[in-house]
């Protein structure tokens, strides 16, 4: 641990309990994109002798963080640390740095202003010692007299705390400078890039079930696969053992029109159901959507498409979303909605522009159609301050509240969204489905009867004046306060700025040609598991397996399809293995993990997907070319 950190620990500890558990940063980077994984290696390091080794105690965690600069209160270790937690590796303390938000500068200052009785800007050590004893995250009086010893340098029992702050803006600096400063002066250290940032942080995978005996017989990769250049950034010992497989793959520009795609000629005469959906971006970067059932009820020739949602600012006017360009698939699967590992029937493979399709002959019985985005195109970025929150409540002249109409606009894009059927009504069952999203809450039945005696309904069902209504009524239980309402605007996908930037809705369409097929939505607890099976078993079904140079029983499986690349791992080994993966001879790709360097731990026994890569812009040429290499363990 920095030495700095240990001197001022009852000070960061006094700062966590003012900001109720928030970070403090100091001065911002120049450039947070640029430098954010170069201070998590930074800070890692300076704790780990590799980047490669795990955290084992939550002790251990929150030293990172605080050589990282952060001051993580208690309630914040204990959520990064719930019980049963055994280990973290680099990747968790990235994505928790992530959620660690920076707070202003002055924010402490305005804090202590509220405690300066005197407006004199000082407050004694009494005042001082009664806040932090009685509430918050209590202290003891000697951590409190700690804080004294350090900040009181008259010595008159009084807290300068314009110097205090001055002081813990300084600490914190020095330690991420430290820690920078100790980075660029081993060359060692400096050389395990694990972790060099491409746009944004990666996405943790689940681990898929163990082998099956029978497995695709590998291909062991000559030695003169591995050329000249392709391994930069990798640790010598890494090098040395040469245990590498490079892989190389050109797609080209524009292929958005499968070449085998075959749509009906009389596909309008067939039966054909549609459901609407979303993607929506949790904060640790998993992506979540609702699963659907669909029964056929006899054998039938089928043609199954899904493609984002397009939410048109003027009536009849075609203005592309932002998420248009975000791709999708359809992973269709038969089993027990609560087996995890249930069997991959099909998936939508082809293309044509922003649809994705398959086709092809189903028999009668009941499937499960779970949507899946690869998160080359909707991930975390790098989070901005907007230039300006919107406002969403007004009051009139007659001192009623209304709502505004960006925010109007906001909510009836999102009743388009939740509006699963495209009836332009709200069932109870597509509300509900909302609530959960929202406040993880459902509507019963006497709940809902009260919604349809004072809001506007038709059919039984809300109308989107009535969802309007709905959302007024709780602006006035708020008396306009929009804290409520913006969480459900966050939980929908919205910035402050009243954009849909961590959310892409999409419309699944299903024609059968001789009978008419169910569609319906279901919310599964099983559904990312079972979705990671699917996706997992789709690639190396297609791929060939081809082993490490030394290690035959680590198999790489590499899938082309027509506009991504996806990868994965294979351990059948009774030992978990390291496998280094470098993306950085690729040109014009995005890759899910959002870093072009980053090492996966694969547990033994076990198929894990590494990563999917897109093309950044479709209309040139783009190039994938990985490098994936064996980490000697420590």
């Amino acid at each position: 641990m920095c030495d700095i950190v240990k001197k001022h620990l009852s000070i960061e500890y006094f700062l966590v309990f003012v900001l109720r558990g928030g970070p403090w940063t100091g001065k911002m980077i120049r450039s947070v994109e640029e430098r954010f994984y170069m201070t998590c290696r930074a800070a890692y390091l300076s704790v780990f002798r590799s980047s490669l080794v795990n955290m084992t105690s939550k002790d251990q965690l929150c030293s990172v963080l605080q050589q990282a600069g952060k001051n993580p209160s208690q309630k914040a270790l204990d959520k990064y640390w719930p019980p049963g937690t055994n280990k973290l590796n680099f990747d968790d303390f990235c994505e928790i740095l992530k959620k660690e938000k920076a707070a202003e500068p002055d924010q402490l200052m305005r804090i202590f202003k509220k405690f300066d009785a005197n407006c004199d800007g000082y407050i004694s050590h009494d005042e001082l010692s009664r806040i932090l004893t009685s509430s918050g995250e209590k202290m003891s009086p000697k951590e409190v007299d700690e804080i004294f010893s350090l900040a009181d340098v008259n010595k008159d029992g009084k807290l300068d705390y314009a110097e205090f702050c001055r002081l813990l803006e300084s600490t914190v600096e020095q330690c991420q400078n430290a820690a920078l400063e100790k980075l660029e002066a081993d060359a060692k250290l400096k050389r395990q890039n694990f972790g060099n940032q491409m746009d944004n942080s990666p996405q943790s995978l689940e681990s898929q079930p163990e082998l099956p005996a029978s497995e695709t017989q590998p291909r062991t990769e000559p030695e003169t696969t591995q050329r000249k250049g392709m391994i930069q950034g990798l640790p010598s010992s890494a090098r040395s053992r040469r245990s590498s497989l490079s892989t190389a793959i050109t797609m080209g520009a524009g292929s958005t029109k499968s070449g085998r795609l075959a749509e009906p000629k009389s596909l309008q005469d067939w039966h054909h159901t549609l459901m609407r959906g979303c993607f929506y971006l949790e904060e640790d970067g998993t992506i979540v959507s609702l699963q659907y059932r669909l029964i056929i009820p006899e054998t039938t020739s089928v043609y199954l498409t899904i493609r984002p949602l397009n939410l048109s600012p003027i009536p009849g006017k075609y203005i592309p979303s932002p998420w248009m360009y975000v791709d999708s698939a359809l992973y269709v699967v038969m089993g027990n909605e609560t087996k995890e590992d249930s069997n991959l029937v099909c998936f939508t493979e082809l293309r044509d522009k922003e649809r994705f399709l398959w086709r092809g002959e189903r028999n009668a019985g009941s499937y499960l159609l779970l949507p899946f985005t690869t998160g080359c195109r909707l991930m975390k970025r790098t989070r901005k301050t907007a230039t300006k929150t919107a406002q969403l409540v007004n009051r009139t002249q007659s001192g009623e509240l209304e709502l505004t109409k960006e925010f109007q606009v906001a909510l009836s894009d999102i009743f388009e969204v939740i509006d699963l059927d495209g009836s332009g009504l709200l069932s109870l069952e597509e509300y509900n489905f909302f609530e959960q999203r929202t406040s993880g809450e459902k509507c019963d039945e006497d709940a809902w009867a009260i919604c349809k005696e004072n809001f506007d309904t038709r059919k039984n069902e809300l109308t989107r004046q009535g969802f309007l209504e709905l959302n007024l009524m709780e602006a006035n239980d708020r008396e306009g306060d929009p804290r409520d309402l913006w969480l459900t605007l966050e939980a929908m996908g919205y910035n402050r700025s009243l954009e849909m930037v961590e959310a892409c809705p999409f419309v699944i369409a299903v024609y059968c040609e001789d009978v008419k097929a169910t569609l319906q939505a279901v919310h599964l607890d099983s559904g990312i598991k079972m979705l990671n099976s699917a996706v997992q078993r789709s690639i190396t079904s297609k791929a060939e397996a081809r082993s490490l140079k030394g290690h035959e029983n680590v198999l790489v499986y590499t899938y082309k399809g027509e506009s991504r690349i996806s990868s994965v791992i294979a351990n059948k080994s009774n030992q978990k293995v390291t496998v280094h993966i470098n993306n950085e001879q690729s040109k014009n790709c995005a890759s899910s993990r959002g870093m072009s360097v980053f090492a996966v731990e694969v547990p033994a026994r076990t198929k894990m997907v590494c990563q999917h890569v897109m093309a950044l812009n479709e209309q040139q040429e783009w190039t994938y070319n990985c490098v994936e290499t064996i980490i000697p363990s420590l």
